[in-house]
């Protein structure tokens, strides 16, 4: 084996035995706290216990399932308009002038005060919980990607052209390239961002979801559901965020590292 796979393989590992390391800290102190009785905390058997009920009769992967869903479908679409978005922002000047005002409006707007709105001209069916999923998404990752093609080295543009490439070419082979590392972190950021908008989204007359059951959970103070819905919740999202990094490290491996 080569050594700089073995170097790599050793960091994987090191990463890997810290990050199990937290793990165990994180649920020591969580142990610790809810045995000194800190704010009726439940403590991590009683979740345990919990979440294997639920597991046992299908709520917890009915709601999961719902939840998933909706943030993948919200995050998609809000992504697949950020990128072009981004691109044109970015590439074309009058594109920039015509849509960065709204951009900039938008983004100071939280998309949970949208809600309202939404259920007036939307309804309470599914439509409204994705839009505003997609829009938290669309927000995050649209100034990535116009901020990866606005940082594209000159140098490169410069050389392309001087090689007699044609602003197609250039576009394809030099900028998306180049503004792909800005684009994956902003679908990193928009995919945290869906998450973090589940739950007020699952708000709108929602019958299942993670979101929805800790919402019932709350009305009857229901600690450990609330803590099972939140852990799974952090693992799903957890998950996602693993896959995009490994899609970043596949489709940018061409880019140092520390």
């Amino acid at each position: 084996m080569p050594t700089s796979a073995r170097t790599s393989r050793r960091a994987a590992l090191r990463t890997l035995g810290l990050n199990l390391a937290a793990v165990v800290i994180g649920v020591a102190g969580w142990a610790l706290l809810a045995h000194a009785g800190t704010g009726g905390l439940p403590g991590p058997v009683s979740v345990a216990r919990r979440a294997g009920d639920m597991a046992a009769d299908g709520t917890l992967l009915d709601d999961s399932l719902a939840s998933l869903r909706r943030v993948v479908t919200g995050f998609s679409i809000g992504t697949a308009l950020a990128v072009p978005a981004g691109f044109l922002m970015g590439w074309y000047p009058v594109a920039r002038g015509l849509l960065e005002p709204y951009v900039q409006f938008f983004r100071t707007i939280p998309p949970l005060a949208l809600i309202p709105l939404m259920i007036v001209v939307l309804g309470i069916g599914e439509t409204p919980k994705i839009v505003v999923i997609a829009l938290a998404a669309f927000l995050s990752s649209v100034v990535a990607a116009f901020q990866g093609v606005v940082s594209v080295d000159r140098t490169l543009l410069n050389a392309a052209r001087v090689l007699g490439a044609k602003d197609g070419s250039i576009f394809l082979r030099v900028v998306v390239p180049a503004a792909a590392p800005f684009i994956l972190v902003g679908m990193r950021i928009g995919l945290g961002s869906a998450w973090g908008t589940l739950v007020a989204a699952e708000l709108i007359a929602a019958q299942q979801g993670l979101g929805f059951r800790m919402q019932q959970a709350e009305l009857y103070y229901d600690l450990p559901t609330i803590f099972v819905g939140l852990i799974a919740i952090g693992v799903l999202g957890l998950v996602m965020d693993r896959l995009l990094l490994l899609a970043e490290r596949h489709l940018t491996g061409w880019q140092e590292r520390r």
